[in-house]
């Protein structure tokens, strides 16, 4: 196992030096043109949008971030590592799918999906929404590409607060990186999670959570085993629920937090397995 591992972080170490991310907005109206921000007072674009929001993407799968009121972050997988939004915008057809190009297997349904932010009010979950502005941003630099969404003066225990969420990806790393930051005086509590689906084996431990299994078909040309997997620091929560469609965290008090998602499927050349997917994530998590 550990040459296993040394093998494939080696293989990610070489595809670094090569900026193997990518960053992709653009409106459905006019999909050849690509923008590094987008706005809108009502917070929804969610239709307007390609892929209904900012997406990113390294070598081994690629993240979206709803454009509207669910803030979900969903997962595009792939059958082999490289570079595909460019090129299929998410939705390669029947046949690319089935000869090895990714899809959307993940299905977020109206959960937090794989690490998305909201917010707790003592009682409930809470959307960030209604806004009075949503600014989508992405960005490709050095060895990373990352989004933002910037949500502004959200209703919470009886004012306003702008959250920012920020998404980042890295060459030859298959974690992704998610903060939130509260632009406010006071301190907020978060909600981030990991959703799953009946039939999956879901392992939870103090610091991270592992989903495994098949996502309910919805656009995909065929349905494939998915996993994903959370990382957190146990001491930034007070609260973790399983509200029966996902498992989900609630933060301290406070104006950051940051934690990180993985993903792989059944389909991949190595990491195609539920335990081969715990014993890589758990290594690359312990690499700085």
């Amino acid at each position: 196992m550990k040459l296993f591992l040394c093998a494939l972080l080696l293989q990610g170490s070489l595809l670094m030096a090569q900026n193997m991310t990518d960053a992709s907005l653009f409106l459905r109206s006019d999909s050849a043109t690509y923008l590094d921000h987008v706005s809108s007072e009502s917070g929804d674009l969610y239709r307007a949008l390609g892929h209904h929001g900012p997406a990113i993407e390294n070598e081994w799968l690629a993240i979206r971030y709803y454009f509207d009121k669910k803030a979900a972050i969903d997962i595009y997988s792939k059958a082999n590592p490289g570079l595909e939004l460019a090129k299929y915008k998410w939705y390669p057809t029947t046949q690319l799918q089935l000869e090895g190009k990714g899809a959307d297997y993940y299905k977020v349904g109206p959960t937090v999906g794989l690490g998305g932010i909201r917010l707790w009010d003592g009682e409930n979950v809470l959307p960030l929404d209604p806004v009075s502005n949503r600014t989508a941003r992405v960005a490709k630099e050095g060895s990373i590409s990352y989004l933002e969404m910037l949500s502004e003066d959200v209703p919470y225990r009886g004012g306003k607060v702008d959250i920012l969420v920020r998404v980042t990806v890295y060459s030859g790393f298959r974690k992704a990186k998610v903060e939130a930051y509260a632009l406010s005086e006071n301190d907020v509590e978060f909600v981030t999670g990991i959703n799953y689906h009946p039939g999956q084996e879901v392992v939870v431990e103090d610091d991270c959570i592992f989903a495994w299994g098949l996502h309910p078909e919805d656009v995909a040309a065929e349905q494939v085993e998915l996993g994903s997997a959370i990382f957190i620091n146990p001491d930034d929560y007070t609260k973790i629920m399983d509200d029966g469609n996902q498992h989900i965290f609630i933060s301290k008090p406070a104006r950051y937090l940051s934690l990180w998602i993985s993903s792989a499927n059944g389909k991949e050349p190595v990491i195609n397995t539920l335990e081969r997917f715990i014993d890589f994530s758990k290594y690359e998590m312990s690499i700085d």
